[in-house]
């Protein structure tokens, strides 16, 4: 990797491990001899089109308040290398920009006369043009060393969103402070937050009541995301089917997996190289848990073996370049044929996760998803004598869950921009509202029964299923949107077996 560090490191006065060009000829030369560039501006984007109706239901929202919602900056992963980057999900759902927004970016919805119907503004760093220091010497926004930054009339074509210069930001984050009310989304960016929250402290302004008015804007931007429109549906339909296919190229290899001696990095790498063909890259980190480590339900690690009498439980989603991604588990038999034991478990749970189906329509709700696969995992536990208590005292909220050792987690979650979307709803509100057409969750029971657990018995112990799919509650029900990968044990054998031929 180049070094990037000589921008930083000289403003420390540092500069060890490279030297700047300074002489006045090197300048002179490095700017000239250059193509002109494209003078065709970008068409507006799908994705920016269809952002417009939900900065409007947010104007509704917050009449006569400045909403300031930053895209976030680069997250340093070690010394001066930063983590590829990735725009905050409020600022994405707002502007209909994906994976290759700029960091730094700044949407702010400003209230117009009379306090309604705000003016969008995208404050945004363009580009610097080739007479300059920062094209050739600027590691962070250089183009020689990050490529080419769109002009604002290119921003501005492309979002649909008229933009100024980040410099201007500053002072159109704390104009009319005293008179009018701002509100941030504050993880989005901490440098933007801090600076808002000094002018606020210098005007006087009650810093707990802002911090509760800024909760008050994430929280609805949140609450928002929880029904998809049609644009956003299919953007999740090309999430599934991407990984679909990831998952195809995952048995293809199991094979190869069995006989490495870190299987579980062969199953995350093969599923990792299509989420990057295909799309931006990962919704999440790959779960690729062989054996035992399929007990561990966020096992990330990938570093095991992957024997072949186990099951191996893979958890993976693509985010595509709109950052929708999607959240899909399946559990497979490593050799390609379920034992008697594996088969049993399995079966459990396909039939928890169809009872949740079967309880998805529009008016029904997380809590009774959920409560209709526990009755099925609660019945199976019961008849394998594995509970301590009868299911009806299991299956007691307040006096019960016995079940729970061996599915502590709920059986759905929103999806979406997030993997968990729509996180900062109350807990109360996320399981208790009511399904409408058009959200999309996942269905996700599971049984772990870990190795030292002597309260099983011993040919289960060990096996860890989980089966997952995404929903889409339709008029009438739901429709899977991950239907086209198998979930009946027959159909998962015979289509190992074709896709290992």
């Amino acid at each position: 990797m180049s070094d990037g560090a000589e921008t930083t490191q000289a403003a420390a006065g540092t500069g060890a491990r490279s030297q700047r060009p300074s002489s006045a000829a090197f300048r002179r030369f490095i700017s000239s001899g250059w193509a002109e560039r494209e003078s065709t501006l970008p068409e507006e984007t799908e994705g920016a089109r269809h952002a417009v109706a939900r900065r409007d239901r947010l104007s509704a929202r917050f009449p006569g308040d400045r909403l300031v919602v930053p895209a976030g900056g680069l997250q340093v992963r070690s010394n001066d290398t930063d983590h590829r980057y990735r725009p905050h999900t409020a600022f994405a759902y707002l502007t209909g920009l994906g994976g290759d927004t700029e960091p730094d970016c700044v949407l702010v919805l400003e209230p117009g006369t009379g306090g309604v119907d705000h003016e969008a503004v995208l404050y945004f760093r363009p580009r610097a043009e080739r007479d300059t220091e920062e094209f050739y010497a600027d590691a962070r926004y250089g183009e020689l060393w990050v490529g080419t930054r769109e002009s604002l009339a290119e921003v501005t074509a492309r979002t649909g969103l008229p933009s100024r210069h980040l410099d201007e930001l500053p002072d159109a984050l704390v104009k009319d402070l005293g008179s009018v009310g701002v509100k941030v989304v504050r993880d989005a960016d901490p440098g933007v937050t801090d600076r808002l929250d000094l002018a606020r402290e210098s005007d006087g302004l009650e810093l707990a009541e802002a911090v509760a008015a800024d909760d008050a804007l994430a929280d609805a931007v949140s609450a928002m995301r929880c029904v998809k429109d049609e644009w956003e549906v299919g953007q999740l339909r090309e999430a599934v089917e991407a990984t679909a296919r990831g998952f195809a190229d995952v048995v293809a290899a199991l094979p190869r997996a069995v006989e490495h001696a870190r299987g579980e990095r062969v199953i995350e790498g093969v599923f990792a190289a299509r989420a990057r063909e295909e799309g931006n890259g990962l919704g999440y980190e790959v779960i690729a848990a062989a054996g035992a480590h399929a007990c561990t339900l966020h096992w990330i690690r990938n570093d095991g073996r992957v024997d072949a009498d186990a099951v191996v439980l893979i958890d993976a989603g693509v985010e595509v370049d709109s950052l929708y991604t999607a959240d899909v588990t399946r559990t497979l038999p490593a050799s390609g044929r379920f034992s008697e034991a594996q088969r049993r478990v399995y079966t459990a749970v396909l039939d928890a996760a169809d009872a949740a189906f079967a309880a998805t329509r529009p008016g029904a709700t997380i809590r009774e998803v959920h409560e209709a696969a526990m009755l099925v995992i609660v019945d199976r536990l019961s008849t394998w004598g594995v509970l301590p208590v009868g299911a009806e005292e299991s299956l007691d909220v307040a006096e019960g869950g016995q079940h729970r050792r061996w599915m502590v987690h709920g059986t759905s979650h929103h999806l979406g921009l997030d993997v968990h979307d729509c996180a900062r709803l109350a807990r109360e509100t996320y399981q208790g509202q009511a399904l409408e057409e058009g959200m999309v969750f996942t269905i996700e029971p599971g049984l772990y029964f870990r190795p030292d657990d002597l309260l099983v018995p011993e040919e289960l112990r060990g096996i860890g299923v989980r089966i997952e799919d995404d929903v889409l509650v339709t008029a009438d029900g739901a429709e899977n949107l991950s239907a086209m990968l198998p979930r009946e044990p027959d159909a998962v054998e015979t289509w190992m077996a074709q896709l290992q031929r």
